[in-house]
């Protein structure tokens, strides 16, 4: 399967994407923890689809020691035991952030609050970009078809 675009072969779309993805890169330094970010990023991945990011994050995560088990069971978290408290908030409110086209009304003041127990208004911050961010890419992704599974660790960082 080929893309239907190269998004870098084009100089003004290539250089908005670099500036995009250099927002992904600096998420990385926030103080919201790495597994976190591995596991709403492949949660929200899932959720809608994108293959390419699917591929990107759970390889990421397994290179950075993630197990195998939890990645596996990011799709049926709420039924796993293998996450904590903080992460399962995380995950919630990654899909509810991502699920606001299907009448769910966005991320409730419950789950919100929840996430607050958890997470320092910086690590909130950086949650809520990230559920965004991922969104964004994903649609990319999905619209012109980018391949996956040939995804290298490393590749985009």
């Amino acid at each position: 399967m080929d893309a239907r675009l190269n998004y870098f072969a084009s100089p003004n779309p290539g250089k908005a994407l670099k500036y995009l993805m250099s927002a992904g890169r600096a998420l990385k330094e926030s103080p919201l923890p790495d597994a976190t970010q591995e596991l709403v990023a492949l949660r929200v991945s899932q959720i809608n689809g994108c293959a390419a990011c699917i591929d990107m994050h759970t390889k990421e995560a397994a290179a950075a020691g993630e197990a195998p088990v939890r990645l596996n069971l990011v799709a049926a978290w709420r039924e796993a035991t293998v996450f904590t408290e903080a992460e399962r908030v995380a995950l919630e409110l990654a899909e509810q952030g991502t699920r606001v086209a299907d009448a769910v009304g966005g991320v409730s003041d419950e789950v919100w609050a929840r996430a607050a127990e958890h997470y320092d208004e910086e690590q909130l911050t950086a949650l809520v970009i990230l559920v965004s961010f991922m969104n964004t890419v994903n649609r990319l992704n999905i619209i012109t078809q980018q391949p996956a599974g040939d995804y290298e660790v490393g590749q985009f960082h």
